[in-house]
């Protein structure tokens, strides 16, 4: 969604020109400049004259120096978070993983909860913008586990960092300036804007400048607080999704049959109208009517290839893509908002014979690395890499291959079999 333009390489502004002026007179101006110039907190001169340039430009973008000085000029950089924004994956997660942690039976059932217990909200956001509250819901479910886990890093650590050093700076210092902008207008206090290390926050995890765009104060109160006011968070999620095109009343998608040796086009974007994917053969898996008019485009999408579900997605499916642009993300969403509508799981299994685990088969897999004397930190059900540098000792001591660290069905049996007291065939 965001371009990559190319860094800026900040720096001190050349120093003053003195005109040739008696050198008593050179050193009384660099005395006062000193006197009135914001006190150095860094060691690092390249970086307080980022902060130079960043202030120079939150004054000309409205920002006050008040605010600027009091929330960016204090801040110690994090060089940690340049791990992160070059990092390139090292694990990549099959969908089937993906998806078994994402949408599983305590999402649903806290989603469940969640559309209970904010029906009148949901009911105003669906009259207001179009979008069924258990869409919503999912969004708030998968960005945040309802609220649970915001993240932990403070939008003006990871943004003013960003914003001095690494790729993508122009980027960052707009994020930045947006933040301030929060601040500013009193909206959201500066202590409580914490999230993930690129600086999205809040219930439904919004970067600021699609806060800036998108939220919407709907709860009345005079702010537009997507931390501590959920109805504001759902309101601005549905408004985002409507202004992605949301087609009200239509579905995202749904599971098909397809016919035997079909050769057909697929891909999200590969779109024919709903009329020449009947002619092909195509039919819903639970042998329902497809029910939209034969000019409805729609396309062919198979995330794990022809041997794997397969969906006709419409433009529904493309406005929650343009949420967070990644296919997987969006059919976990799409997904749980059928489950939370009383939907199953999907008719055709994924093409694995070793399928993923749920996130409290995730806290098992943990317990027993613990158990086995393995520093992985919190069981937290979060699948990173000290949990899989782990796994893959223990899939060496227990002949399981490949050895890829990867937490599925077969290894949380070998580990459950492996355990104290644990049954044996045997037995």
């Amino acid at each position: 969604m965001n371009a990559s333009p190319a860094p800026i390489t900040c720096r001190r502004d050349s120093p003053p020109f003195t005109g040739g002026r008696p050198l008593r007179f050179q050193r009384l101006a660099l005395a006062l400049a000193a006197a009135f110039a914001w006190p150095s907190v860094h060691a690092d001169p390249a970086f307080d004259g980022c902060l130079d340039e960043l202030g120079t430009r939150a004054r000309g973008e409205g920002i006050s120096s008040s605010v600027f000085d009091a929330h960016v000029r204090t801040v110690t950089p994090d060089p940690s978070l340049l791990g992160l924004l070059n990092a390139q994956p090292e694990f990549t997660t099959p969908i089937w993983d993906y998806l078994a942690g994402l949408v599983d039976d305590e999402r649903v059932a806290d989603g469940r909860r969640m559309l209970a217990e904010h029906a009148d909200a949901l009911a105003r956001v669906e009259a207001e913008y179009g979008v069924d509250p258990e869409t919503v819901v999912a969004v708030w479910g998968v960005e945040s586990d309802y609220g649970n886990t915001f993240g932990k890093r403070p939008l003006l650590t990871s943004l003013t960092t960003l914003s001095c050093m690494g790729r993508r700076q122009s980027f960052f210092r707009g994020e930045l300036i947006d933040t301030l902008r929060i601040i500013q207008s009193g909206d959201v206090a500066a202590d409580r804007l914490v999230g993930s290390w690129a600086g999205a926050f809040g219930h439904t995890q919004f970067m600021p400048s699609t806060y800036r765009r998108i939220a919407v104060d709907f709860d009345g109160d005079g702010r537009r607080d997507l931390v501590g006011s959920i109805p504001d968070a759902l309101a601005s999620t549905a408004n985002y999704l409507k202004r992605s095109g949301w087609r009200t009343g239509q579905p995202w998608g749904f599971e098909v049959r397809l016919p035997a040796g079909f050769d057909g086009p697929s891909g999200r974007t590969n779109r024919r109208p709903l009329s020449e994917w009947r002619g092909r053969g195509i039919t819903r898996v639970d042998g329902g009517a497809i029910g939209l008019p034969g000019d409805t485009r729609a396309a062919l999408f198979q995330p794990a290839g022809a041997s794997g579900p397969s969906f006709l997605v419409f433009k529904n499916f493309d406005a929650i893509y343009s949420y967070n642009a990644a296919e997987s993300y969006a059919l976990a969403i799409a997904h749980l908002s059928d489950r939370l509508r009383g939907g199953g799981a999907f008719a055709t299994a994924w093409p694995t014979a070793d399928a993923g685990l749920s996130r409290v088969e995730r806290r098992e897999v943990q317990t027993l690395l613990l158990a086995r004397g393995h520093d992985i930190g919190e069981v937290d059900g979060m699948i990173g890499s000290a949990t899989r540098a782990a796994i893959k000792l223990e899939q060496a001591k227990l002949g399981i291959t490949p050895i890829d660290g990867r937490a599925g069905q077969r290894m949380l049996r070998a580990l459950r079999a492996a355990a104290p007291g644990a049954a044996t065939p045997s037995e």
